[in-house]
């Protein structure tokens, strides 16, 4: 504790650059913040400040370790907090972004709810691309990989796209035994909110030399499962989103073999020192039942 003492007044005296205005911020006199300062470079053996008789500034030593100090205080203060935190019960509102497919994700949501009464869920459900920061989101989340140094992320569950056709349909239509036979199939396509552009399906059919023909496309995945139940074609559809229709086989796997696609749903939001107790309690639930069987 008294390293940590130590460090506080080296912040102090970098930031205000005056061992005396440090200490009246710190309630001590400015010759024992020079002596906590010096204590400090005896023991790093180097100087962290060049002096003068009216300023101090940093050395390139002091100012490395100035970065340092200020994390591993922060790191502490996030403790301190999250320590006095454990004793309030989570509560107030939580602004959400789900994807369009986000409604099969309900029976986690609703269950979150019924453990946490006091928080509020404001549900937002889209595939468009939302700045997390920008438009006041505390969570989004979205499939596949996220690069945003802004955003801190956590995994909570992983997908498969696989094809699939009602047994009714492959039996009027017959079943493709490999990609090429799909150029005479109905094919069921998703075409994407953000770029307009229809989602590829998990063979390369630039290596089968495939054009797939177009029976009907759709910018969210509900309508593709009704059309794909109803013997309307074949789709292109996430596993987790029909695991009923499969179980009940009213949607039977099309070259299975051939499929080359996996992906991660992840849960992003703003990185910063703290994370709410609400937050928090969130993306733990949703990592531990969001994809449960």
């Amino acid at each position: 504790m008294d390293s940590l003492g130590s460090l506080h007044v080296f912040v102090q005296a970098a930031e205000t650059r005056s061992f005396t205005l440090a200490g009246r911020h710190l309630r001590v006199s400015s010759s024992a913040v020079g002596k906590a300062v010096a204590r400090l470079e005896s023991r790093f053996g180097v100087r962290l400040f060049h002096r003068s008789t009216r300023t101090i500034t940093l050395t390139p030593e002091g100012a490395l370790f100035l970065e340092r100090c200020r994390r591993i205080l922060n790191e502490v203060e996030a403790a301190e907090m999250e320590i006095a935190q454990t004793q309030k019960a989570p509560r107030g509102k939580l602004r959400i972004s789900l994807p369009l497919v986000g409604m099969l994700m309900m029976p986690a949501v609703t269950a979150f709810m019924r453990t946490y009464p006091e928080i509020e869920l404001d549900l937002d459900f889209s595939d468009r691309l939302v700045d997390v920061i920008e438009e006041g989101f505390d969570a989004v989340l979205r499939a596949g990989e996220i690069n945003d140094s802004r955003l801190m992320t956590r995994l909570v569950g992983t997908f498969r796209l696989i094809l699939v056709a009602s047994p009714e349909y492959l039996s009027r239509r017959g079943t493709p035994l490999e990609p090429a036979d799909l150029a005479g199939h109905a094919c069921l396509h998703h075409r994407y909110a953000t770029s307009g552009k229809l989602e590829p399906w998990p063979i390369d059919v630039r290596r089968h030399d495939i054009a797939l023909p177009v029976a009907a496309v759709a910018n969210t995945i509900e309508p593709l499962i009704h059309m794909a139940e109803q013997g309307l074609g074949i789709a292109c559809l996430p596993d987790l989103a029909i695991r009923r229709q499969l179980a009940s086989r009213r949607l039977v796997t099309v070259l299975g073999d051939y499929s080359e696609h996996s992906g991660p749903f992840r849960l992003l939001w703003p990185s910063s020192r703290h994370i709410s107790p609400k937050l928090r309690v969130f993306v733990d639930f949703m990592a531990q039942n969001l994809f449960q069987e």
